[in-house]
This record gives structure tokens, sequence and C-alpha cells, in this order.
């Protein structure tokens, strides 16, 4: 609307004014949508944990004797966040830096020795510095950095040496990351293989403003059903095809450390390059046309080859036809060559996977996968290694005579893993683990692995067939993690490491037996931070990151069990404010936050999550932070929605939500730590999906805070979360389970926070626009707060501080004031 134009009336009115200015009434109060103008702060207390600092992120050196820090930025500003971007075929793109569009990056690099625990400072780094990702070099002797200026518009490839931690700039051409990572060490560490710009990248195609006529599409008419998911940033027509094009393509190059390249072919729209263990030869992914308007880049047609060292055609491995949708059910894969990878403890070999089903896990089928591998020169046609009867998992890989695979069936939640001797395809396979992918406490561990001499990932073997494994430890205590060493030929383990309370403690190994580790050690007042455990020795501390929100130091955290009304035990973390007493205080207002989960099991459903002793983290995005406000907060309450056997979980969803909510809501008031009626809800993307229908069926919650959810399942037609049927197989549910549908009973408040910019598969922005104005025509209180250039996480600082301003008031507002921060007690006076 246009809205410096007057209405004759208005107009009418204002020319009479002052005439009769004494009779006129008071003026109306102004639109909410002026009074709304602008970004909002919210309390000091809350600013307080947007700036509060971050702890470095960490890169352990392949030796393991070496770590890379690279500093945690600030949020960006919202001018940072604004800069143009590309929607394109599922891809967002920065267009200047021809990457994938990201506001925060690394703004300072140093070099740890974990012997001494020194950090260095490194030279010769740009200024300022914004490090997109790096990686080092099979040899150790360099870390080579993606360095990003979005203002200026630069995509740079620098190396560092680590024996002079001296920084530079290794080529002036410049990357291209729109796909992947833009550089990998080759691995003789000699040289990089990158993607870069083309030479001709400094014009994109014009768009073609005089239609040559309409964007048209047509079915195949074929009958057959396919899933096709709601996705956003799809193309829209040639023009955006040719845009897609100009800013994917890449030149595949070797740069050497000296930074002289070499051209591997001509450019191409390149989804990655991967080397050979031995370096000879390089796996090209790379797309073709037709493209599609209805899904994005990664089903379009690709063609699999496999390149020299000078860009020539060695062997084409497959050529993927267009692929729109897929069968129904989430086992369902597409047919033809998939997860393709060369094996790492061989010099050039292929391995990959064919469904044998057509891809349907509705037809019957003995064998579900085959995996298939062939080695170079190519001449001989690919062996099988494994036939499956469930979907492949990928390898992990030994040597010769010992790797690790893994099948899945997700419609059981079913796993098998197997011992593999890939050299000798005549040994039969070894069958290591079978059992329920949701049973965490059965949970063996993932597989060690370690970075060879040229820079492959392979198992870390002791003696003749044991290996290492690492887990999350998951207990009726808690999470606590472990590593264990485990015979494969007998099963036996032998127990290296295992988290004691009053810390959580996360193992990663430094040497080959288990007996020297590096540990992240955490308790509820203390950060995590890095120590290096020498056997049954003490605890030596490598970084001593402060508490970033010293004055939400103890904050009272426990993990609290209760049963919902069908039995299933529900677990979830109770945080409250420091110095508060239930006894002494009384109830507080509660915010709860979830995200539901669905299982096949109900025993697998009451299995408890998480640790009471992980660091009381006090950030910006979750629940936590209106404990600096004074509210108690039960974060993540278990909301498992079951389908046990051949039911749905779904065909129950609301009965099994409201119960689980009901259950969280009668034991935190039963503890006398919450008040009945000052109880709201909230969650984020498929948790504000639950949210509304907490509401909608439940006069539970005084308030709700959804941000960035979908509410109309109609408009996920094919599936959504874990649902794998669509629309017309299950109309009921889709129904059923849709708030917008029961608009009509949400009596309380309802809070709608979305990104104007949302790319998450199914949450449109439209899902809470109509929501919102559901509610309104229906006479319900709602308040609908749409982020400008946000997607479906919030990233600019602006952004995240109204956020919070809006959330804060929704609570003081439907809950009143939570407890007060207790005072501090007076500065003692120096006088005598």
């Amino acid at each position: 609307m246009r809205k410096h134009l007057l209405s004759w009336p208005l107009l009418f009115s204002l020319l009479l004014a002052p005439v009769a200015w004494s009779r006129t009434p008071a003026p109306p109060p102004a639109p909410a949508a002026a009074a709304d103008a602008g970004y909002r702060l919210p309390p000091p207390e809350l600013q307080a944990l947007v700036d509060a600092p971050r702890p470095p992120q960490i890169s352990l050196s392949p030796r393991r004797d070496l770590i890379v820090l690279t500093q945690t930025p600030v949020l960006p500003g919202i001018d940072i966040v604004a800069q143009p971007e590309l929607k394109l075929a599922g891809l967002r793109i920065h267009p200047r830096t021809r990457s994938q569009s990201r506001f925060s990056f690394g703004t300072g690099l140093s070099l740890m020795d974990v012997a001494s625990g020194k950090e260095h400072a490194i030279a010769g780094l740009p200024e300022p510095l914004a490090v997109a990702g790096g990686r080092w070099s099979p040899d150790q002797r360099h870390y080579a950095f993606n360095h990003i200026d979005t203002r200026s518009g630069r995509n740079e490839l620098w190396i560092m040496d680590v024996a002079t931690r001296q920084a530079r700039l290794l080529l002036e051409r410049q990357l291209n990351t729109v796909a992947g990572s833009g550089f990998g060490w080759m691995p003789d560490s000699r040289q990089l293989l990158v993607q870069l710009q083309p030479e001709d990248a400094a014009n994109p195609p014009a768009p073609n403003l005089v239609p040559s006529g309409p964007n048209i599409q047509q079915t195949a008419a074929s009958g057959v059903v396919r899933q096709l998911r709601t996705y956003q940033d799809l193309l829209r027509n040639e023009d955006d095809a040719r845009l897609f094009e100009h800013y994917l393509k890449s030149q595949p190059a070797l740069v050497d450390l000296a930074g002289n390249v070499t051209a591997l072919g001509t450019p191409v729209l390149s989804l990655g390059l991967d080397a050979s263990p031995d370096g000879r030869y390089i796996l090209l992914q790379r797309i073709e046309r037709p493209f599609s308007y209805l899904v994005p880049m990664g089903s379009f047609p690709r063609r699999i080859e496999v390149i020299d060292t000078q860009g020539r055609l060695v062997h084409e491995v497959a050529k993927i036809p267009l692929i729109e949708g897929l069968p129904t059910g989430n086992d369902a894969v597409r047919t033809g060559v998939r997860a393709i990878e060369w094996r790492s403890d061989a010099p050039a070999t292929l391995v990959w996977a064919e469904a044998q089903d057509g891809g349907d896990p509705a037809r019957e089928a003995a064998i579900r996968d085959a995996v298939f591998m062939q080695a170079a020169p190519f001449e001989r046609p690919p062996v099988t290694l494994a036939q499956l009867g469930m979907r492949y998992g990928g390898i992990y890989w030994g040597r010769g005579d010992l790797a690790l695979l893994t099948e899945y069936w997700w419609k059981t939640r079913q796993v098998r893993e197997w011992r593999i001797a890939p050299d000798d395809l005549a040994r039969a396979p070894q069958k290591i683990r079978e059992g329920s992918f949701e049973d965490r406490y059965a949970d063996p561990g993932s597989p060690v692995t370690r970075l060879d001499e040229r820079g492959q990932s392979r198992l870390l073997i002791a003696g003749e067939d044991s290996v290492f494994r690492v887990g999350a430890g998951a207990s009726p205590e808690g999470d606590r993690p472990f590593l264990d060493k485990v015979s494969l030929s007998d099963g036996k383990r032998e127990r290296l490491f295992h988290s004691q309370a009053p810390y959580y403690e996360s193992p990663s190994m430094l040497d080959t037996e288990g007996r020297r580790l590096l540990v992240s050690r955490e308790s509820p007042d203390e950060p995590r931070n890095f120590h290096v455990r020498e056997g049954d020795g003490e605890l030596r501390a490598l970084t001593r990151f402060p508490h970033p929100t010293p004055q939400l130091k103890g904050v009272s955290k426990e993990q609290i069990r209760y049963k919902r009304s069908d039995g299933v035990e529900l677990t979830a973390t109770l945080l409250l404010p420091p110095g508060y007493d239930a006894k002494r205080d009384g109830p507080l207002p509660l915010l709860m936050w979830a995200y539901p989960g669905e299982f096949k099991s109900a025993d697998a459903a009451s299995q408890v999550t998480d640790s009471p002793y992980r660091f009381n983290s006090v950030g910006y995005w979750g629940p936590e932070a209106f404990l600096a406000r004074g509210y108690a907060v039960l974060n993540d309450p278990s909301m498992p929605i079951v389908g046990e056997g051949d039911a749905e979980p779904n065909d129950t969803y609301v009965t099994q939500l409201v119960a689980s909510a009901q259950a969280a809501v009668d034991e935190v008031v039963r503890r006398g730590v919450a008040d009945r009626d000052r109880i709201a809800v909230g969650g984020h993307s498929y948790g504000a999906f639950m949210t509304a229908n907490l509401l909608a069926h439940t006069r539970l919650f005084k308030a709700g805070i959804a941000r960035s959810g979908a509410y109309n399942r109609t408009l996920t037609p094919f599936g959504f979360q874990a649902e794998e049927r669509n629309y017309w197989q299950a109309a009921d549910t889709y129904r059923q389970m849709s708030p917008f549908d029961h608009a009509d009973r949400i009596k309380d408040a309802l809070l709608l926070i979305h990104g104007e910019e949302d790319n998450n598969s199914g949450t449109f922005p439209v899902q809470s626009e109509r929501m919102f104005a559901a509610i309104k025509g229906l006479g319900g209180n709602a308040r609908l707060v749409m982020l400008p250039k946000e997607s479906h996480g919030y990233r600019a600082r602006e952004s995240i501080l109204h956020m919070l301003a809006e959330t804060d008031a929704w609570l003081q507002q439907h809950l009143g004031p939570g407890r007060a921060a207790p005072a501090k007690p007076a500065a003692k006076s120096a006088a005598k």
C-alpha cells in the first residue's frame, strides 16, 4: 500500500479540522506496525548473553600433537546479512565471492603445542581475517585455509607454514566455493586440488527482460506415485538456469606450494573433486542439463567420471538421470550409482552402492542394495563386495582383511554391522552387531579412525583384529562417554575410559593404544575446556576458556524423570535461576521448550538423554536465556510419538503429544517450582509445530512461542519430518496434526516468529503468515514477527536481539515477571 496517499474522507476531515478543533475527538492510536517499527532491544541481561564471548574451534593435526584454534566471531550485523544473495536450485549463493552464503567467519588463528600447552601467534594473516574453513596437509607441514572478504568480493586460498608460523596468500586467482569447500590436499602434500573461478567469472548473464514465452512443465502420466517434498529456492525459469550455471561453474586445477596452477580440463558444473589415495586419479562429479523446477541441484542429472592429473578422461563411471521424486517411504533411494567414494586403504579403488529393488521399499526383495568395487585402471568390470538385505550405510576401511560395513532400515529402525575382507571376497562376512539404532543404551559406539600418511581416514587397529570405539555412553544415569578396545574375533571389550561424575568428559585418542587422551571436560559451572589425560594420571589443562556468563553461575540443573499416563518414561532437564529455593521463594513462571521425536519402541522412547553434568551453557538461542530473567526452564522434555509394530506414530500424534505435555506440567507443579497458571511452551521448527498443536488441543499453557514452524500439513503433502505417507494416503492424519485446521480452538496467546527468507524444506514463511491470519480472523490472540533477510536459523545480531525482546515481552505480558535476581552484597569498606 502507498502510505503517502490520503483517502478522500480523511482529506476532507483534515480540511475541516482547523474550524472544528474544539469538538474533534482525540486521534486514534497509531497502528501496531508503526508503533513497532525498527529493531528492538531486550533487557540488558539478555543483551549480555548475545554478546558473551564464545570459545574457539579446534582442529587436531594428523599426528595429533598440534592444534589450530580458530576464534569464534561475534554475530554479524544486519548490514552484513543483508548483502545480495542468489537463491538457485536449492543453493544460496553470495554472488560477489562465488561462495555459499555465510556471514560468520573465524576471526583469529593460532597454533598450540599439545606437549607444552603453549599457544603461538601466526604472522602474516590477512586483516580483517575471515576464515571459512581449513585443512591440515597430510605431512602436517602446512595448514591451508579459505579467507572470504564479502565486502571486497575476495574468495582466497591461504597457506600457513607450521614450522615458521607464517601465513601467505597462495595464489591470486580466486576459489569457487558455491558447492563444497573449494580445496583439498593431494596425498603427497605438495599440491592442492582446487575449484577456481573461471576466467570469465566477472560477467553474469543478463536476464531476458522480454519474456520469450510461458514457463511450461508436463507430467509423464506414468501413474507411478513419487514422493516430492516441498523445497525452497528452486529454479523458476531459463534466466535462473543460466545464472545457476554461471555461478556453479568452476575450473578444476592443481596448485603447488609456489602457487603454480595446472588446469584440469575446462570449466564444468562441478559438485566436487576427490583425489585417489595414490594421487594418480581424481573422481569428478558434475551437473548436466536438463535442470528441474521441482527439485534442487542434488537431483539434477550428473556425470560421474575419473580423470587423471592432466585433466584427461580415464573412465566414465555413470550417467545419473534427472530424479523428480522417489518411491514412497524414508527407505526409498534413487536407482543407479550412489554413495561413491575411493577406498581409503587401497591405491585407487572405487566403491559404491546400487539399489536392487528399484529403490522402492514397498517392493519385496531379499537383496535391497549391492555394494560394488572397481580398481584402476578400470579395465575390468566391477566386482560385488556385498549384498545387503537393508540399505547401505557406509564402510570404515582398515586394511585388506578388515573393514566394517553398516546397513540399516529406517522403517524398523534396525542396523547391522559386518566385518568384511575387501581383498578376499571368498571370506564370508562376520556379523558384528544387530539391533535398533533407537536403542541408545545398547549403542557400542563409533569406530575410531586416524589419518594415514596420505591423509586418508582409516580404522585404528590394535594387534590382529581389535578396534577402538568411542560413544556417548547413554544410561539411566545420563550420558557418560566412553572409549573401548574391542576384539572383533570374540567381542571382548576393554574399557579404557569412562566419564565419571561430577564431570562430563568426552575422549579423543592422542596415541594408538588409548592410554593418552585429549578430553573435553565440563561440569554444570565449569565451561568445556581441553585437557591431556596420561593413563590413570592427573589431567593437564591445555585450554582455559573463561565462563562466558559468570553472572549466571550457580544455575541449578537437574535431570528429572517422570511418567506419562500410558506408562512411557519421560526425561527433561530442569533449570532454576541462581539462588532460587522452591520452599523459600515459591513457584516461578516457567518456560518449557521441546522438539518431538518419533520412535518404534516405547522402551527406546523411555531412555534417558543428555547428562546432568554438562555445562550450564546459557546462550541466546535456547530457552536457558530466560533464566537471566528469573524464569524456571524445562528444557527438552521428552515428547515421544511411538508407533510400535505396524502402527504409524503420527496416527496418535495429538493424543501422545498432549499426554507428554500434561505429564511434564504435572511434574514441575508437583515439585513446587512452577505455577500451573504461569507456564509457557515454545519451540523452533518442528518444535513450533508442536507448540501450536498444544495450544490448539490443551489449556495447559498461558502462552506459546513458535519460531519458524509449519502449521498446515496440506502444504507439505508428500511427507514431513519422519512421516512417510503422503496426504492422499493419510488425509485424516494430516488434517488432525495440522494446528491450522484447529485454529479456532487456540484460546491462549501465540507468538509467531519467522525468517522472511526461510530456506528449510516445508517451513515456508507463508506457513506463519496464514496461521496468524487464521487466528486473527477467528478473534484469537497472536502476534506475527517476520525477520527481514533471515533464514531458518537467524543470523544477524539485530534479529537475535529483536527475537529475545519479543519473547521477553510476550512472557512478561502473559506470565508476569520472574524472580528478581538476588541483590549483590555491598562491597566492604577499606577504612579501618
